[in-house]
């Protein structure tokens, strides 16, 4: 029986490299990039909710100063202040400015 000699194809130098490169690719660069990208994600969420979280305080705060104007524009209230100042309310003389 005969057995025949399997041949042995030698890398160029070349060809190492770039067999290197694709390993190095693979199993480091991949997996680093994709941890990175991660972590700029979540970054970048945080910084999302924290905005969002601004936005509701001042939505907040801008529906309480609305209520406080309505309150204070009040015909009870402007009845109330010209009294207390020696003035009549008289409604003929209101004129309504709109914006």
């Amino acid at each position: 029986m005969r057995t025949k000699k399997v041949k042995r194809v030698k890398l160029l130098k070349g060809e190492k490299f770039m067999f290197f490169l694709v390993v190095l690719f693979g199993f480091v660069i991949m997996p680093a990039s994709w941890v990175y990208t991660k972590a700029l994600l979540s970054e970048t969420n945080i910084e999302l909710e924290k905005v969002r979280t601004k936005i509701n305080r001042q939505n907040n705060t801008n529906e309480a100063l609305g209520m406080q104007i309505d309150e204070l524009a009040s015909i009870d209230n402007i009845q109330n202040i010209a009294s207390e100042n020696g003035l009549s309310y008289n409604n003929s003389n209101i004129k309504t400015i709109n914006d």
